[in-house]
């Protein structure tokens, strides 16, 4: 009778995990904590090195330089009130810009304008920042945050 107790004390938190945890891959942008993988990619046409400095309120990702067509990622989980915000300025010859490469009300979110991306691939420009769509249409570009 003990070893029941203790085995279903133990059983059905676990069984509960796991259960979210399949919705959760399964459910992009329905429940918080979904997995996120941001990939920026240097597409300056001058063919000019990108200088990148991702972070948001608790992680830095460094200083990065990226040569014409290189790439630069990183991963994570998105908060428990979908408010994950990853703000990158960029720099290039005769320019600085800042972008939010990563809004949860944006990019995590299946109501906003440009839908839900797990892998959020960035195509770098002067003109915009623009987001690659998976089914291969038109990019969805943006104005830059912060561009004096």
């Amino acid at each position: 009778m003990a070893f029941s107790k203790i085995h279903n004390s133990i059983f059905m938190p676990i069984s509960f995990l796991i259960i979210i945890s399949m919705i959760a891959s399964t459910s992009a942008g329905l429940l918080p904590f979904s997995k996120k993988h941001v990939v920026i990619i240097n597409k300056l046409v001058t063919r000019a090195t990108l200088i990148l400095h991702c972070k948001n309120k608790e992680e830095d990702k460094g200083v990065i330089s990226l040569g014409p067509g290189d790439s630069f990622d990183f991963r994570f989980r998105v908060n428990l009130r979908k408010t994950t915000v990853y703000t990158c300025s960029f720099a290039w010859p005769g320019n600085t810009a800042t972008f939010d490469i990563f809004r949860a009300d944006r990019d995590d979110n299946p109501k906003s304008k440009v839908g839900v991306c797990s892998e959020c691939i960035w195509s770098i420009y002067e003109p915009a920042p623009c987001r690659d769509r998976r089914d291969g249409g038109q990019p969805n570009c943006f104005q830059w945050d912060g561009f004096p």
